[in-house]
């Protein structure tokens, strides 16, 4: 596809795959990369590859064409991005290509920041441009070293850094545009001879840097977008922060929110205007609600199809639908495959088992 100024640019993926608001992070990556005009994205796999590539193939945004590569020994992020290129075809304008590069742990960068950082590259026709964050805690993050007249010169590892460096509070996100002709020259000088024993994707800065060219860098405007995932409690932190964008999508599209602390949609739900939703709504899925329908207080619906103006209330559903105008609950169960018809009053403590339609 068209980039822009008549140039391509193409997506590498090094990462993993934890699920997130419903979704597998990865694909949290991959719907942001895919309002960017791409030719392609190319997901380095490893372990698990067969339950990565199958998720992605059958959930991955569909205009966006993904191809997989297998980066057989884990050997570090440089290793990953030169397995990576093989998947990217040669023609006659790949010189004039840019090369999107991202971790597959970040769920939380936005699409308009990863256009920001490929217009700027741009607009600077610069070797590298690298994705820079200021977080009050550095811990684990490369810093960013740039010379007396603020170009970026290096990024070095926190395992590897000095005391100085450790004080710099400017860090790599690990998202980069690179100029296509320059990246795959740059990883053929990587060396492991580091900490970790692993080929950094970071040394390529140093090595454009060295070689002459231009390497510029622009600041993240929201400093979450910057975090990756690495334990369970950056993934809840990463959990709230994307509950809240839904929430806050959902309320400007006409949705009501009663408690929206309190509410919790998944990103493959889909709702209609005007539905109100009272506290301890739990919606999953690829649940469907219709106009006007009342949700809660204390329901969880999974995979479920609620018609219009139907109210349900203190109750659960799995792969059931429930008709238009229908009232169900309180402490209604409905099983995967039930059916509560059109105008139905439930009553309290019903539980509808598949095949379940006639009038109650």
């Amino acid at each position: 596809m068209a980039a822009g100024e008549g140039t391509r640019m193409r997506s590498a993926l090094p990462k993993p795959l934890h699920p997130l608001c419903g979704r597998p992070m990865l694909l949290h990556v991959l719907d942001a990369l895919s309002e960017l005009l791409v030719d392609r994205a190319v997901v380095v796999v490893g372990h698990g590859a067969e339950r990565v590539t199958k998720t992605l193939q059958e959930y991955g945004p569909p205009d966006l064409i993904i191809d997989f590569v297998d980066q057989h020994v884990q050997r570090g992020t440089g290793d990953a991005a030169s397995v990576a290129l093989t998947a990217f075809p040669t023609d006659d304008d790949s010189d004039d290509e840019d090369i999107v590069v991202l971790p597959g742990d970040t769920p939380l960068v936005r699409p308009s920041t990863l256009g920001s950082l490929v217009h700027a590259h741009r607009e600077a026709n610069a070797a590298a441009t690298v994705l820079t964050a200021r977080l009050p805690d550095t811990t684990g993050m490369g810093r960013i070293v740039r010379t007396k007249d603020g170009r970026v010169s290096r990024i070095v590892e926190e395992l590897d850094a000095t005391e100085a460096e450790l004080e710099i509070d400017e860090v790599g996100t690990s998202i980069y545009c690179f100029r296509r002709s320059l990246l795959a020259p740059a990883l053929r000088r990587l060396s492991p001879e580091n900490a970790q024993g692993e080929y950094y994707l970071t040394d390529v800065v140093s090595v454009l840097h060295d070689a002459g060219h231009k390497v510029v860098a622009i600041e993240c405007d929201d400093p979450n977008e910057a975090v990756g995932v690495n334990d369970r409690a950056q993934l809840a932190a990463a959990e709230a922060e994307l509950r809240r964008r839904i929430n806050h999508r959902w309320m400007q599209a006409g949705v009501t929110m009663v408690d929206p602390e309190r509410t919790y949609v998944d990103a493959g739900v889909r709702l209609a205007a005007d539905i109100t939703l009272f506290p301890g709504t739990i919606l999953q899925g690829r649940t469907r609600v219709g106009e006007g329908a009342k949700l809660g207080p204390s329901v969880r619906l999974v995979d479920c199809a609620v018609g219009e103006g139907a109210n349900i209330e203190q109750s659960v559903g799995y792969d059931a639908v429930v008709g238009p105008s229908a009232i169900v609950g309180p402490f209604a169960v409905l099983q995967p495959g039930s059916h509560i018809s059109a105008g139905t009053t439930t009553g309290s403590f019903y539980t509808a088992s598949a095949g379940d339609e006639e009038s109650v």
